[in-house]
């Protein structure tokens, strides 16, 4: 999951990541050194060794995933050995010498990157170990931003044998895994974005809550305990579900089961005060959103819709099969807002029960165009309606 705008950001990483696989593989293959088709099995073989990073390399820079980086590097660039490092150590190393330059080795045992930010050339490369084939290297730098973070080592068997075009496959190489590793840095601050946010609206809802929930469930103790155990246990299940860890998705049905659960509980506080209907067509069910995000919708109707009045009022939840996505509209017959607070409780300002805490996570999950809107026209009555797609992928429910 990614905040606002980044989106954008990971589109553009994502092209010159696939535009840098093309490029490197076609550096590889139409260097001087090698006469061959393009439209060949090397060719052919050079692109696929370069695809075939991109899904190490989206789960970061480690020595799990440097050690499956370094067999497809190696045969992307035709070197004898690749290495993969951190900024002081080796996390992988494939090809001849491999029996003794090991992950966990320092960087300078192999290589000593200089401080120039651009490939560097060792044509003489000198093996402390007795034996060891190799003769020549190239250091390519791996960078996130302006920060050098790693480091690309190939090297040669044969002294002086490294040539201009050797460093610009390197080059083009190391660059390709440079924007992996900032797509996997870019997904990792979503995902604690993500994470935050969701403590956060957990940390707003809950304390209002979970006073009233237990008031009702004490109000029932000695005048109606069968009930009053019931409410109890439909307490727990919300809780356990409200605060499960490693659940960021759910699908629709599983939040509106508990939202279902959530509203029990509320009419044992207002009893015929609150009135609820409840109309989702079956397509949507089965469409993933994140947790915890219709709840707050219907609290908030609650709330502004029922607990102020005292005559109560009525919680409509609608469900909508629009294609490829789904609307859910919640309103309320209270006394409605006007434009300005509702932009207000978007950008989590305003009035209203994690608004704009929804509105952030659906947007980071979706993209923009996606989200909230509040329809209020000054009086009676109040509509949160929010879009979403039925299928988005790489977002599941747990």
């Amino acid at each position: 999951m990614v905040p606002p705008g980044m989106d954008v950001a990971l589109g553009v990483l994502l092209g010159m990541v696939l535009a840098a696989s093309l490029w490197a593989g076609w550096r590889l293959v139409a260097a001087p050194r090698r006469v061959i088709d393009p439209g060949s099995v090397a060719m052919q073989s050079a692109v696929h060794a370069a695809i075939s990073l991109l899904p190490h390399l989206r789960q970061g820079l480690g020595r799990d995933t440097a050690g499956p980086a370094a067999v497809q590097l190696r045969l992307l660039t035709g070197a004898d050995t690749i290495a993969v490092a951190d900024a002081d150590t080796l996390l992988a190393c494939d090809g001849a010498g491999s029996d003794h330059h090991r992950a966990g080795d320092p960087l300078q045992s192999l290589a000593e990157p200089g401080r120039g930010d651009g490939v560097q050339v060792q044509r003489r490369f000198a093996c402390p170990v007795e034996g060891c084939p190799l003769r020549s290297a190239i250091i390519a730098p791996l960078r996130i931003g302006d920060a050098r973070v790693g480091s690309v080592v190939a090297l040669y068997e044969q002294p002086g044998r490294v040539r201009v075009e050797d460093s610009r496959v390197v080059g083009e190489a190391a660059a390709l895994v440079s924007a992996m590793i900032e797509l996997s840095e870019l997904d990792a601050q979503g995902e604690r974005l993500a994470v935050a946010e969701l403590r956060a609206l957990r940390a707003q809802i809950s304390p209002h809550f979970i006073y009233n929930a237990l008031t009702a469930v004490a109000s029932f103790i000695h005048s109606r305990p069968e009930e009053a155990r019931e409410l109890l246990t439909e307490f727990s299940d919300f809780i356990r579900y409200a605060f499960a860890r490693e659940r960021p998705y759910v699908t629709l049905a599983d939040e509106l089961q508990y939202v279902e659960k959530y509203l029990r509980l509320e009419q044992a506080r207002f009893g015929d005060r609150l009135q609820v209907v409840v109309r989702v067509d079956p397509e949507v069910l089965q469409a993933v959103i994140p947790l915890l995000s219709l709840q707050p919708l219907v609290e908030n109707a609650v709330r502004h819709g029922v607990e102020a009045r005292p005559g109560g009022g009525r919680v409509e939840i609608h469900g909508h099969d629009l294609g490829a996505d789904v609307e859910l509209r919640v309103s309320d017959d209270g006394g409605g807002f006007d434009s300005e607070r509702a932009r207000e409780a978007l950008a989590g300002h305003g009035p209203g029960i994690g608004l704009g805490n929804v509105q952030a996570r659906l947007q980071s999950t979706f993209g923009g165009g996606y989200g909230l809107a509040v329809e209020s026209a000054n009086g009676p009555g109040t509509t949160v309606v929010m879009t979403l797609p039925k299928f988005r992928a790489g977002v599941r429910a747990a």
